[in-house]
């Protein structure tokens, strides 16, 4: 059974999505009933919602919209990674309130389509670090470049979990497999980061990749973080872009074949059960 550590609702009739416009192929609704149709045929039992970067004003409207999702029958919404603003003044109000919402795991920032200079912010990093001795984690969205950041932010606040998307974002359709390798290797050295297994298949070419055109870039990932640091994520509905979340289980299954069952274990759900409680 999967933990599914990535998930993305996507509802234009009550939230405000402004990077969409942007993305005619994803403009459109991206319901949690279709989204679970798929799920539950592909073994995945539980997931985390992950912010979609939603308008600044609506981010809190975004964390009711999934409580209300959470609170259905059956539902497999077990928590929510929250969107943040680390490099505004008001972000201490807003951390204490998500603390107080037992639905919200962690936090995200997106900072892969944002100048490299934001998390270099004095602001930007003193909020990162108030981060510590909350049990909230904090996702790493970046680009290849811009890994240094993400090691900076891990060093500054050792006692924080960091978890990097999507194997730190790898341009697989153009092998562009450095700096992205060595800079993989050295954020792994960073004990509080764990890697997440997600988001490769819309890196890769969607008309010609199949499971062996993502190994390396997978299991440098899981070589360099071990299996005790390492999650997985369908990327759903970003994944319909390379193929779809049923094709990307398939994928994986094939990725981990070879693995043992215990290492299988850990990635698929046991290392998000840990992390986050569920």
């Amino acid at each position: 059974m999967i933990v599914d550590t990535h998930l993305h609702v996507i509802d234009l009739s009550a939230l405000d999505y402004p990077w969409l416009a942007g993305k005619p192929e994803l403009n459109r609704p991206w319901s949690y009933r279709a989204y679970a149709l798929e799920a539950r045929r592909a073994g995945i039992t539980r997931a985390l919602h992950m912010e979609v970067d939603v308008a600044p004003d609506r981010i809190e409207d975004e964390t009711g919209m999934v409580a209300t999702l959470a609170a259905q029958p059956d539902s497999l919404i077990a928590g929510a990674i929250a969107s943040c603003r680390p490099e505004d003044q008001g972000f201490t109000a807003y951390l204490e309130r998500q603390r107080a919402n037992p639905l919200v795991k962690g936090l995200r920032r997106v900072l892969h389509v944002m100048p490299d200079s934001l998390s270099e912010q004095p602001l930007f990093r003193e909020n990162i670090a108030r981060l510590s001795g909350t049990g909230l984690s904090f996702d790493l969205c970046v680009l290849p470049r811009q890994l240094p950041q993400a090691v900076a932010l891990a060093d500054l606040a050792p006692d924080v979990h960091f978890i990097l998307d999507h194997c730190g974002v790898p341009d697989i359709k153009s092998d562009a497999s450095q700096p992205w390798r060595t800079h993989i290797a050295e954020i792994a050295k960073r004990p509080n980061v764990t890697a997440k297994i997600s988001g490769v298949v819309a890196y890769a070419d969607p008309e010609s990749w199949i499971a062996d055109t993502l190994r390396p870039w997978v299991e440098h990932t899981i070589c360099s973080f071990g299996w005790d640091r390492v999650v997985w994520g369908s990327d759903w509905p970003v994944c319909t872009l390379g193929g779809g979340l049923l094709a990307w289980v398939a994928a994986t299954h094939a990725l981990l074949e070879g693995a043992s069952p215990d290492e299988k274990r850990k990635l698929l759900r046991g290392n998000a059960e840990r992390i986050w409680s569920l």
